[in-house]
């Protein structure tokens, strides 16, 4: 397939074909990205849970987990608002606009309640 294969450094690796109207080409990683997510609380992921079924009125054989979306669940942005809302009152909290556009899963706005109740 390939005919010459030379490693330039530890981080590179060159391929060519061995034609030469054939392209060749040269592997270079990428900066790995990551995120440091703190796990909710299992009781706060349990009540959000709770909170967004009856915000949304879903059956109850309906399954809502931390990584549940609020669009999976059929959630528009007006219930969406509704869901902070509700949030806000059984935590006793208030959330920014700013912060309210970022969630986006059941497991996001634990994340973002935990974090607010502690401060």
């Amino acid at each position: 397939m390939f005919g010459d294969l030379q490693t330039i450094n530890a981080n590179s690796v060159s391929f060519s074909a061995p034609r030469k109207d054939n392209v060749s080409f040269r592997l270079q990683p990428v900066p790995q990205r990551f995120s440091v997510r703190c796990a909710a609380k299992k009781e706060t992921v349990e009540k959000v849970c709770d909170i967004v079924k009856s915000q949304l009125a879903l059956a109850d054989d309906t399954v809502v987990s931390g990584s549940s979306t609020f669009a999976d669940l059929g959630a528009d942005s007006l219930d969406t608002v509704e869901i902070v809302m509700g949030l806000e009152e059984a935590f006793g909290i208030s959330v920014e606009e700013s912060s309210a556009q970022t969630i986006a899963t059941v497991e996001d706005a634990a994340n973002l309640i935990d974090s607010l109740v502690a401060n």
